[in-house]
Parts: structure tokens; C-alpha cells; sequence
């Protein structure tokens, strides 16, 4: 009697561990995929000038809701990792020639040019100068991508191939590009303004390549005439203040640092016949040592101090982190300035951000966009699964860039009716 009776409540135990496997199971996807976590518009900070606010009203991107793939697009980590492993959904093969420049070290600088395919919003020459994230170049999905669209809006663009990482393309001398290296991105854009006297340069720089332009237009004055305005998306500003925080496993920063130096260890190596030869232009910090510490090494910052800084004989990895980095130069750049981050990016630090944030509160030509979701060049859009071609963040910069080009359209107009009035 007794077994009869106990029986019946088997199954129900049962259902009760199944019922709370299930409930863990929903809590876990909730929290990996951060389900709860609201949306709406970017986080603006600027300065109240009649710029910034016609930047606003010209800008819509800027005030509306970014709204990510429902199941997946508020985890920043699925939206880094899809952009590290996809890039962008159905890209586009834009067009270019590829071109060839000698540097004075006897390296070879390579970036794709790619005519427009309209005219732009204001009927002018306009080129946007592009520089990638790290080891990337004019061949990557996202470049591709945002390339096709700004030719459809009538843009010319000038992507540069960052020094190495070109796989077809062999090194003529024992240097790779750098964190914070100028010199190529430099010659390209001499290119363009030799090539084309009438253009105006639209910046623009991913990650990485955000920081180049940013210290490409704060070196010298002369770098930023014909220069409507500079965008920079998903750069950290401060590689000596980066360093620590991409050591730690918050947000698995310490996992991606892993990767990226794998990445980079793989490309040192396919270059390593010309890097480690003997030659009289090997730089002669560059030993096979050197070679043998690039194997065991797990992180970019190993990497930087055993082999890139002595490219450029720095003779610490502080002393790289601090001459590369954009942070120095921020204050010096004069044109329109969009700093674009994402406050879910495990890539870079929220303290990190404290620059961007600081920089807006005091220069007028800067704004600070932040929105909620994106994780690191990711800013995909989508209904519920599948995301769209275009990203957010393609459409921004276009969109920022049209604006830029009305802006200085009408002061030109404002600024020939007044000579007019003048001569009257």
C-alpha cells in the first residue's frame, strides 16, 4: 500500500527538477544575451552651437532609437564576434584600383581607390580618406561594405591597406604597420590631394585606424586643410591607459587580447623572411630573440614590446604607448570631430571613455556618440534573427558626412551673397 501510495509523487519531483533546469536555463540566455536591457538613442554629448544643432536636425540617426536584432543584438559580445567572423551579411565587390607608393624607407604603402557612383548631396568633390582596424584592409566585409555605400551617396573613396596585411602583398622592407604609425595613411592622402586639387577629405577611422587619423590630423596644422571633418568609431585613445585593462578577464577582454594576438602573430610570421633577414635596413634592436618571444606570446602588449615599438626604436613599450596614441593630439584638431563608441564594446573600457567625455565638455567641434549597444564595429540592424547589410553605423557616418557638406555649403552661399552685398 505504502509503494502505491509514494508512486504518483515520483513524477512530479521529477517535472519539478525539469521545470527548474528550463528556468536556469531561460535565466542564463536572458542575462548572455542581455535581453532586459532597454533601448533608445544614443547618448550625445557636445557643445550648444549652431553647428551642433544643425547637426542635430540634419542628423536624425543621432536622435532616433538604434534598435538591434531582438534575440541577439544587445549582447555586445555576439555583435563583436559576428563582426569578427562575418563582417557584414551579403557584401557587396565595390570596384577599385589599387595603388602603389614608395615610402621613404623603402616600404611600399598600397590603398584602393574607388570612384563615386553619383553625385553627393551637395554636387561637389568630396573623397573619404579610410583608415581600418588593426590587420585590416580594403578587401575586409565591413570596408566593402560601408565603401559601396558611400560611393552610392556620391562619394569618392581612398582606403588605405594597413603595411603587412595584405596577405597576396609581400613587405619591401623589414617594417610593419603600427598602432599609431602616420606615415602611410599620410602619403595616401597627399595622394589624393596631388591627384585631385579641387577634393574635399571626409576622415574616417575604424577602431584602430580611428586612432591614426586623429593623430594624423593633430601632428601638424597643414594636415587638416581641405578637411571637412574627421569620424573615428570604436577607438580606445589611450593605448597606456588600455594596457591594463585588456589584461583582465572582465568581459572577457583578456580572452579577445588572446585572439588578436594570434591574429597578429600569424601575419608577423608570413613576414618574417623580410622582418628577421639580415639586411642593412633591419633595424638592429630586431633580433632573432625576438623571433622566439613572438611564439610563447599570448597578448598584444607582448607583442608590441618584443617586436612593433622597435620599428620605430622606441625604447619602452610606455614610451610606444604614449608617442602612438591619438590622446596627445585630440586637443589640436580644429574640423568637425564625431568620436563614436559603444557603451557595450568589451573591447574598450568604460573608463576609457572618460576621454571622449572630456574632450566634448570642452571643444566645440566635437561630438561624443554613445549608444547602448554595438559592441566593437558591430551596430547591426535587423527585425528579430537576421541582420540587414547596412549597419548603424554605416548609415551614421554618411549621414554625418552629408551633413557636414550642407553645413559648409551654406556658409559658402551665406559667404558669396555677402561679398555681393558688399560690392553693391
Amino acid at each position: 500500500m505504502n509503494s502505491l501510495m509514494e508512486t504518483p509523487e515520483l513524477p512530479a519531483v521529477f517535472d519539478g527538477v525539469k521545470l527548474a533546469a528550463v528556468a536556469a536555463v531561460l535565466y542564463i540566455i536572458v542575462r548572455c544575451l542581455n535581453l532586459k536591457s532597454p533601448t533608445g538613442p544614443p547618448e550625445l554629448l557636445y557643445q550648444d552651437t549652431p553647428l551642433s544643432r544643425f547637426l542635430i536636425k540634419s542628423c536624425p540617426l543621432l536622435t532616433k532609437e538604434y534598435i538591434p536584432p531582438l534575440i541577439w543584438g544587445k549582447s555586445g559580445h555576439i555583435q563583436t564576434a559576428l563582426y569578427g567572423k562575418m563582417g557584414r551579411v551579403r557584401s557587396p565587390h565595390p570596384y577599385g584600383l589599387r595603388k602603389y607608393l614608395t615610402m621613404s624607407d623603402g616600404a611600399t604603402a598600397t590603398f584602393d581607390l574607388f570612384e563615386p557612383l553619383t553625385e553627393n548631396c551637395v554636387r561637389e568633390d568630396v573623397t573619404m580618406v579610410i583608415c581600418p582596424g588593426i590587420a585590416n584592409h580594403s578587401e575586409k566585409q565591413y570596408i566593402r561594405t560601408f565603401v559601396d555605400y558611400a560611393q552610392k551617396n556620391g562619394y569618392r573613396c581612398a582606403v588605405l591597406n594597413h603595411l603587412g596585411a595584405l596577405p597576396n602583398i609581400e613587405l619591401t622592407s623589414p617594417r610593419m604597420f603600427t598602432y599609431g604609425c602616420t606615415w602611410e595613411f599620410g602619403a595616401m592622402v597627399n595622394y589624393i590631394k596631388k591627384t585631385y586639387p579641387q577634393t574635399q577629405l571626409v576622415v574616417v577611422g575604424f577602431s584602430l585606424g580611428g586612432n591614426i587619423v586623429c593623430k594624423y590630423l593633430g601632428e601638424n596644422q597643414s594636415n587638416q586643410e581641405n578637411v571637412l571633418c574627421c569620424v573615428s568609431v570604436c577607438q580606445g585613445y589611450s593605448a597606456l591607459r588600455a594596457q591594463e585593462t585588456f589584461m583582465q578577464w572582465d568581459q572577457c577582454r583578456r580572452f579577445y587580447n588572446f585572439l588578436m594576438a594570434d591574429n597578429m602573430k600569424k601575419i608577423i610570421l608570413s613576414h618574417r623572411h623580410t622582418l628577421f633577414a639580415e639586411s642593412s635596413k633591419k633595424p638592429h634592436t630586431l633580433v632573432e630573440t625576438d623571433l622566439s618571444r613572438l611564439h610563447t606570446a599570448t597578448s598584444l602588449m607582448q607583442i608590441d614590446d618584443n617586436i612593433m615599438r622597435k620599428f620605430h626604436g622606441y625604447s619602452t613599450l610606455k614610451e610606444y604607448y604614449e608617442q602612438e596614441s591619438c590622446l596627445h593630439y585630440l586637443n589640436k584638431i580644429s574640423v568637425p570631430l564625431l568620436l563614436v563608441n559603444a557603451a557595450d564594446d568589451p573591447l574598450v573600457h568604460d573608463s576609457l571613455l572618460s576621454i571622449p567625455r572630456a574632450l566634448s565638455e570642452k571643444r566645440e567641434n566635437v561630438m561624443f556618440v554613445l549608444p547602448l549597444h554595438g559592441g566593437h564595429l558591430g551596430f547591426f540592424e535587423g527585425a528579430v534573427l537576421f541582420p540587414e547589410p547596412l549597419t548603424w553605423m554605416d548609415k551614421l557616418v554618411v549621414q554625418y558626412a552629408n551633413a557636414i557638406c550642407q553645413w559648409e555649403r551654406n556658409k559658402s552661399q551665406c559667404s558669396d551673397t555677402e561679398q555681393s552685398s558688399g560690392q553693391e
